[in-house]
């Protein structure tokens, strides 16, 4: 199921605690451009289905990466492209947006994008796996 564009930016908004929705769709638009540059095929489709089709857009149209990022790298990336962030900024920022996709995504596509990812990235999506 599809979230609709308010609820989504809704729940970036009250994970990230942003005091706008600006705020929370500018960290939207930049994490789901980066973590789409780490997905691919199938998977990539299947999540962007479940988002709202502006963010579905950037998803499936990302910077392109030459590599995965390892999270931490991840994270620096967001940092550089948000203008006066920090890493510890752009942790808050990817852990609000990633959470959400999650939630949006579930257990069996959520799995399916871990398994493409560089390990680490289920505690940036908040669903730690066991070790």
């Amino acid at each position: 199921m599809t979230l609709r564009r308010e609820a989504f930016l809704g729940h970036v908004k009250e994970r990230g605690e942003y005091p706008s929705e600006q705020e929370a769709e500018r960290a939207a638009r930049v994490v789901l451009a980066l973590l789409g540059a780490h997905l691919v095929g199938e998977v990539r489709a299947q999540l962007a289905a479940r988002l709202p089709e502006d963010f579905a857009l950037i998803l499936l149209n990302p910077l392109q990466a030459t590599e995965p990022l390892p999270p931490e790298r991840f994270l620096r990336a967001t940092a550089a492209w948000i203008d006066g962030a920090t890493e510890q900024t752009a942790a808050w920022d990817v852990s609000a947006v990633l959470s959400t996709v999650a939630d949006a995504a579930g257990d069996d596509l959520l799995n399916q994008i871990l398994l493409q990812l560089p390990a680490g990235y289920d505690l940036l999506f908040g669903h730690p796996r066991p070790i």
